[in-house]
């Protein structure tokens, strides 16, 4: 009696009519291609912030204004902001896939991971969009 093996990746059910998204290989492919773009943000941020000028002496409320009055600098954080809390969120679902087994725990922990970096995303985003570097003195060289 002869044993027929199926090729390799033969479909063993008929054909979905409906594809569905692949999320693990898109959160694998963001993770890859996030920390990438944040090595480069983030030394970036860390040559402007300590290397260049004063160092960490010179870092305070004017620095910060000086260096958020042009969109540029905004766009840089927002974009370091955005990518590094995705990120780590990102990881810490993984996290939580590969060690809370209990459906209802790993829902709960995920929807908590979920609700936090949302959650600093909005106050991040207003933080970095709504700053006024010039409040109340226009006499600061950078307000002018």
């Amino acid at each position: 009696m002869a044993t027929t093996i199926d090729a390799p990746r033969t479909p063993t059910t008929p054909a979905r009519t409906k594809r569905r998204t692949n999320w693990e290989k898109w959160g694998w492919i963001y993770m890859r291609a996030s920390g990438v773009l944040l090595v480069i943000l983030i030394f970036g941020h860390l040559f402007v912030n300590l290397v260049a000028g004063k160092g960490i002496a010179a870092v305070d409320w004017a620095f910060v204004a000086g260096k958020w009055a042009s969109p540029f600098w905004r766009i840089w954080d927002g974009l370091m902001l955005w990518l590094a809390l995705i990120h780590g969120g990102n990881g810490m679902r993984t996290l939580v896939n590969d060690y809370a087994h209990n459906p209802t725990v790993n829902r709960v922990l995920k929807w908590a991971i979920f609700l936090a970096v949302a959650i600093l995303i909005v106050l991040g985003t207003y933080t970095v969009t709504a700053f006024n570097p010039c409040p109340t003195d226009p006499s600061l060289s950078f307000c002018k």
